[in-house]
């Protein structure tokens, strides 16, 4: 007699490893000027004093010279109140360090200029290398900066049509 034939195996599924390698890390810098809606970034290896520095002076010259008064507001890093940084507020008296309160992102008015910055140049993307995450925040600048328009905080999105009263609206007396 013949052996009865093996049953068929299904298809084995495809499987891929978790990649859980780190492609070097490193910190974006931003300037931002809502009244004309002109960013600036600059991207550096390490989140330390002497790179603040450097961001700052970076800023002074892409600044123009006719603006008095520059205001800067930071977190609490605390590369942001070194002694260099008032070092540079003396060599620089236009600008002013406005330090905003623990737990309040929402008071810069950078914050929601990052979450777009974020979206043009990293959502959806895979990135190999730091240096392909440097180009992807460079062009993303460099198109914000070419489709600029002033920056209104609080307003309503100009694409958004106001709501109609609905459900929640209270009767009107009469």
């Amino acid at each position: 007699m013949d052996p009865a034939p093996a049953p068929e195996r299904p298809a084995a599924r495809a499987t891929q490893d978790a990649d859980y390698g780190r492609r070097g890390k490193g910190y974006v810098f931003g300037a931002f000027r809502p009244a004309t809606g002109e960013a600036f970034t600059h991207s550096y290896s390490r989140r330390t004093g002497e790179n603040w520095i450097d961001f700052l002076e970076r800023v002074e010259r892409w600044l123009p010279a006719g603006i008095t008064r520059v205001y800067a507001v930071l977190d609490n890093l605390a590369a942001h109140g070194s002694r260099d940084v008032l070092l540079f507020n003396v060599a620089c008296p236009r600008w002013e360090f406005v330090f905003q309160p623990v737990a309040a992102a929402y008071l810069n008015l950078i914050e929601p200029w990052w979450k777009i910055l974020r979206s043009l140049a990293l959502k959806g993307r895979r990135f190999g290398t730091w240096e392909e995450i440097v180009e992807a925040v460079n062009r993303a600048t460099a198109y914000w900066n070419s489709h600029r328009h002033p920056f209104h905080w609080g307003r309503r999105r100009r694409h958004r049509p106001r709501r109609p009263a609905g459900v929640a609206t209270p009767p009107s007396v009469r």
